[in-house]
């Protein structure tokens, strides 16, 4: 996907709860590059425009998985944290 498309994609699949602005995405997206999860080419999108369109490598998609698994215990942590508390108020 171009950076465009990235941005919205991510708007819609988060059903508009997560936007991304363009002076934060094509940093990051420069930074990967940089660490090979990332590559880059040159195209023309559906509205004849060229733009750079970015996939995700192998390197990435191991990255991926494991920001992915991070995410998962950072996340049950704060539900343990979370039910934790309702259940100390609840006493």
């Amino acid at each position: 996907m171009h950076g465009y498309a990235i941005t919205a994609h991510i708007q819609s699949i988060s059903d508009q709860m997560l936007r991304v602005e363009e002076g934060s995405l094509y940093p990051a997206l420069h930074r990967m590059e940089q660490e090979g999860w990332v590559r880059a080419a040159w195209g023309t999108t559906e509205k004849n425009r060229e733009a750079r369109f970015y996939s995700l490598t192998a390197k990435g998609r191991k990255q991926l998985a494991q920001e992915q698994e991070s995410w998962s215990r950072l996340t049950d942590g704060v539900g343990r944290v979370m039910r934790g508390a309702a259940h100390a108020r609840a006493k």
